[in-house]
């Protein structure tokens, strides 16, 4: 079978740094292996959804260089690739999983949910669902649900019994019972969580190999018992490292500036933030620091990736990316700096701004000048003239 990978972002604000690295992997993976990059867009979340935010992942990846092959925007034969249009399938496959006895009905009020949580904290037990649900005879539930009561639909953990999963990074992986919650899959109002449309759609649209954070580990025996449930053939696994601050954090805004927007306008390169994006837990077999996407596809093995949590480090990054500016010719170098400084973007805003004053193109320039010319500075004897004395 043809490997297959895919990125599966939510639009909920600016792309983050840390899905260009995630996704930079995948593309590597999959044009490695001849194998097709899947773009799958996760906007379950109604409340932060936003359809501008979605527009910025695609100018983010492709202003990186990092092309898919099937996607809300280009299409393909497993879409479609927006999660808000698949809500159908989500239902189907919830009810396929009732009626194997991979799921349950669970009619528990939000009330008796958050004295289950105090109860919980108060005698220090693990959090998460007791099961009371979970033997309701399917005819005391079907009526209740056709009354039109409030449910969702929970999945099924097995028993007891810890359970051990792979992953192609960290070999067997063993959960305990008390971490494995009978996660809801289908909420009240009729919406997927994430677990049951991220399995049903890796599955349905043939992804081989699911290559995300290690921040998603914990889900890791969810998605499992939802494969062995459902009787399909489960992907390959592997977490990826996450980027961290130098005290070993987990990056955050807070720390350092995450935003692929940030970068974009601050004047990085592409290729030198591709080029250490790679560093960031994968290193040439030759201890290479600089090289071009193409080597980097080349020498891909997922064998290579470490898992030592790799330090974001911003004086490294724009050490890299001055190389890669000094490389430029004349020539390229000026052409950067007019898509840099002259962006659409950037014009689009300062174009209302001159627009009702000028009578010729030439005259945007004379009024629109200071748009450009940085940081403006004053003269002390000026300043003098402008800024009235103390009365």
């Amino acid at each position: 079978m043809s490997v297959r990978t895919r990125i599966a972002p939510s639009p909920t604000g600016d792309p983050h740094v840390g899905t260009a690295y995630v996704a930079l992997f995948n593309y590597a993976w999959a044009r490695r292996s001849g194998g097709q990059f899947i773009l799958r867009i996760e906007d379950t979340d109604r409340q932060r959804s936003h359809p501008a935010s979605e527009r910025m992942i695609f100018e983010s990846l492709r202003w990186l260089g990092l092309s898919w092959d099937e996607g809300p925007d280009v299409g393909g034969p497993h879409g479609p690739y927006r999660q808000s249009e698949r809500t159908e399938i989500y239902r189907q496959h919830a009810e396929e999983l009732l009626r194997r006895g991979g799921a349950y009905l669970c009619f528990c009020t939000p009330e008796r949910l958050e004295a289950l949580r105090a109860e919980q904290r108060e005698k220090k037990l693990a959090s998460g669902y007791d099961g009371r649900c979970r033997s309701l005879p399917a005819e005391e539930g079907s009526p209740r649900r056709a009354a039109g009561e409030p449910h969702v639909v929970r999945l099924a953990m097995p028993g007891d019994d810890a359970m051990v999963v792979r992953d192609a990074l960290r070999g067997d992986i063993r959960f305990e019972r008390p971490q494995m919650d009978d996660q809801v899959l289908l909420k009240s109002d009729g919406y997927p969580t994430y677990h049951l449309a991220n399995v049903v759609d890796d599955h349905l649209m043939r992804i081989t190999h699911v290559i995300r954070a290690e921040e998603w580990l914990s889900s890791l025996p969810k998605h499992v018992q939802l494969y062995r449930a459902f009787e399909w053939e489960m992907p390959v696994f592997c977490h990826l490292p996450l980027l961290r601050n130098a005290d070993r954090s987990k990056i955050s805004k807070r720390r350092n500036p995450v935003s692929l927007n940030h970068y974009r306008r601050a004047g990085y390169l592409p290729e030198a933030l591709l080029n250490y994006l790679a560093l960031m837990g994968w290193g040439m077999p030759d201890g290479r620091e600089e090289f071009t996407l193409e080597e980097f596809v080349g020498r891909f093995t997922l064998e290579r990736i470490s898992l030592g949590g790799p330090v974001f480090d911003q004086e490294k990054l724009a050490w890299l990316n001055g190389k890669y500016l000094r490389r430029l010719s004349p020539g390229e170098l000026l052409a950067r700096l007019k898509g840099h400084l002259l962006s659409d973007e950037y014009l689009l805003r300062v174009l209302p701004l001159v627009q009702d004053r000028i009578d010729t193109l030439e005259g945007f320039f004379d009024y629109a000048h200071f748009f450009f010319a940085g940081e403006v500075g004053y003269d002390d004897e000026a300043l003098k003239q402008l800024v009235p004395r103390n009365r």
